[in-house]
Parts: C-alpha cells; structure tokens; sequence
C-alpha cells in the first residue's frame, strides 16, 4: 500500500493501515499543517486535498486515500513562490491564532479549482464547515475574494 502526498510516494506499512489520514500524515510523515480539531470531521482543521476535493483527514481511514493525490498546506505552494490563497492570506492578514487556517486555506482552494470565479453564496458555502474560534470569517472571504481576482 502507497501514499502520494505532495508529489511524494511513501510507502504504508501494514501496523499504519487502521489509521486515520491525519495520523500517517502527522505522525508518520510529519506533515503537520493540517490540525487535530474535534476528531468527528465537523471543524475542518484537518481539511486536506485529495484528488482536488477537500475532505476532513481526521475521519478519511488511510486506506481510502491509497492511490489518490494526497496534498496537504505544506505542499500547496511551489518552492520558488507561495500559492495565491497564501499570499492573499497573509494580504488580508487573516490568521490571529492560526489553528484553523491551514484547513481553511485547502477547503478555499478546493472551492477555486473547481469555481475560479466563486459568488458570496458559493464561498459561504464551501466554507461551512470550517470553524474558526477566532472568528476571522470576514478576512477569510476577503482572501479567498482577493485568490480569485488574482490580486
């Protein structure tokens, strides 16, 4: 069993294979954008690509994911220049604690790859879902707003 994570293949081990996607990624691989949260895929601090769609890491067994494009915040960028969503990110400062946005950066960037040009409406709801107890949401739709237009 192999994961592709980031443009990178590893191999599963048999004792790794009852875990969750976001345990392999943290644990195993040490990935660790994407957050433990509420452990039930309600939070979204997990958030993480797989074959272009968002999906909650923390309840995605590991053996689902086998074969598919696994990309996590830390290989959403390239090396020599950071994703728009992360420049516009840190354009509208949005981060205060930070936990939540690495999930809230990927479900953004799900919502863009598949809607370039996404409405208030649509962004609200590719968003729902994605808590953030700091309470940034405004500053997040700016981001995404800003990802969108290219600025």
């Amino acid at each position: 069993m192999h994961l592709r994570v980031n443009g990178t293949r590893h191999q599963i081990p048999p004792a790794w294979q009852a875990e969750s996607l976001l345990d392999v990624l943290r644990d195993h691989l040490q990935l660790t954008a994407a957050k433990y949260g509420c452990g039930v895929g309600l939070c979204g601090a997990c958030t993480v690509l797989q074959d272009g769609r968002a999906v909650r890491s923390c309840i995605t067994p590991v053996a689902e994911a086998t074969g598919d494009d696994i990309v996590t915040l830390e290989g959403l960028g390239g090396p020599d220049a950071d994703h728009p969503l992360q420049r516009a990110w840190i354009a509208e400062a949005v981060p205060q604690c930070g936990y939540c946005q690495a999930g809230q950066i990927m479900s953004a960037a799900a919502l863009l790859r598949e809607t370039p040009q996404p409405t208030e409406t649509e962004i609200d709801a590719a968003m729902d879902g994605n808590l953030c107890r700091c309470g940034t949401y405004g500053r997040i739709r700016r981001a995404i707003r800003r990802a969108a237009e290219g600025a």
